[in-house]
């Protein structure tokens, strides 16, 4: 993609990812679905799950897998409430955006 992906958009993909398992995600999952849809690296990843933690919008907690602890991410009902804002703010912008590109009128 060659669009420049800015922090709330990768916030929302973060937590829409998050948000599919009900049971929470681990993190290198989480690593490969998002670069299913945006180019990202571990290392930057890493410290946006830290931050929706922070903000209360994900929970954490760690399982054993393999005889290791896996860490997993869960989405909490702030990070819900949270993921619900961004849907509808980008569905506001990308309808204005793709009002652009068509030559439509402006919404």
């Amino acid at each position: 993609m060659f669009f420049n992906t800015g922090a709330a958009l990768l916030d929302a993909v973060v937590l829409a990812v998050v948000s599919r398992e009900e049971e929470g995600t681990y993190g290198y999952k989480i690593t490969q679905d998002v670069r299913e849809v945006l180019e990202v690296s571990e290392s930057t990843l890493y410290p946006v799950l830290r931050r929706l933690k922070k903000d209360g919008c994900l929970e954490v907690y760690d399982k054993q897998y393999g005889g290791r602890n896996r860490r997993y991410y869960k989405i909490t009902s702030v990070g819900i409430a949270q993921l619900s804002l961004y849907k509808e703010e980008w569905k506001q912008y990308s309808q204005r955006i793709s009002g652009i590109f068509e030559g439509g009128e402006r919404v």
